[in-house]
Parts: structure tokens; C-alpha cells; sequence
């Protein structure tokens, strides 16, 4: 038997996304947004409010990146997300973090995220969501397996569990994608 609760924001797992960007001045700024996703295969879309610094820096610069808070950066990429730049415009620097401009885009990396999208302002839709084009992905080598690739596991990603309001890492892989499936066919 299933037990309703209504319409919930509950959605697993959902991206703990650090949104980095620099405001007019230059001064980095990042903020925790949980609701983001992939929206087309070289874009990504951010649930944005309208009275965040992030916004208005990303409307301002046209740029932006997404960083995934980890299992070893919790506290800080909480930080950022309960503390607004509106009120204390050195939260980076609060939270120990550190940035390096991208080389691609007019936005900063925080050098204690190991993995960043670096994204260029496409729009923003009229409910807040902002549409951004992925020019690239970097990740620090400490994430990167034998392969080169980067690998969850040392990555160690968290995903923020709406309904327990706790971060919880992402587990062990339990198949093979666009591949198990082929077992029933």
C-alpha cells in the first residue's frame, strides 16, 4: 500500500549544484541551488530567484559556473547557500573557498570543487529559470581514474534528500546504462 503526501518537491537524487559568478565589480560570489538540471544536450537550467546576487550577476555578466558540492565540502557549499551576497559579500571567502577565473567563460571556479560546468547565459525564462550552454567541463586531476575520466567515486558527489532535508552521498554503481536493459529483449 502506498501512503500520499501531496505535491512535493521530492525528486531523487537532485544535484547539490554551487553556482559560481562574478558581479560587475569582479568580486566572486556562489550560491547552493538544489533545483537544476540537464535541459538539452549542451545545456543546462537553474531555478533561479529573482532577489539572489547569483541572478543578477548572471544577467550582468552573461556567465556562470556549476560546480557539484562534495562529501568533504558540505559545510562550506551549505554556507553559501544559506547566507546571501545581498547581506554578506565575502561569503566566499567565509567559507574558505578559493577561485580561479575560467579561461572560457567570465565566471570563477572554486578551486576546493573538483568538477565545474562552464556556462554562457542563453536566457532566462520568465518563471526564473535560467538556460545556460555548456562550453565545457573541467575537473581537477584528483577525480580523474587510470582512464582519465572522471570517476563518482573519487568525485564523491552529494545530492540534497528534500524530504529527510539532509545531503547524502551518492552510492556504489548497481548496473550498466543503455546496457542491463538488452537482458530482456
Amino acid at each position: 500500500m502506498r501512503k500520499n503526501f501531496g505535491a512535493k518537491p521530492w525528486l531523487y537524487p537532485m544535484p547539490v549544484l554551487i553556482i559560481g559568478t562574478y558581479d560587475e565589480k569582479g568580486t566572486p560570489n556562489a550560491m547552493n541551488a538544489a533545483w537544476g538540471g540537464i535541459y538539452e544536450e549542451d545545456q543546462i537550467m537553474i531555478c533561479l530567484a529573482e532577489d539572489h546576487q547569483t541572478t543578477q550577476n548572471i544577467k550582468a555578466t552573461g556567465a556562470f559556473t556549476v560546480s557539484f558540492a562534495t562529501a568533504d565540502t558540505v559545510v562550506p557549499c551549505d554556507y553559501v547557500g544559506i547566507v546571501s551576497a545581498n547581506r554578506v559579500p565575502d561569503k566566499l571567502e567565509r567559507a574558505g573557498f578559493h577561485t580561479t577565473k575560467s579561461p572560457l567563460v567570465n565566471a570563477p571556479l572554486i578551486d576546493e570543487l573538483p568538477m565545474a560546468l562552464e556556462c554562457e547565459l542563453i536566457k532566462f525564462n520568465e518563471d526564473g529559470i535560467c538556460i545556460g550552454r555548456i562550453l565545457n567541463v573541467s575537473a581537477d586531476e584528483r577525480v580523474l581514474n587510470g582512464d582519465g575520466k572522471i570517476d563518482a567515486d573519487l568525485l564523491a558527489p552529494i545530492c540534497y534528500d528534500a524530504v529527510g532535508r539532509v545531503y547524502r552521498r551518492l552510492g556504489e554503481a548497481v548496473g550498466h546504462a543503455f546496457s542491463d536493459g538488452k537482458k530482456i529483449k
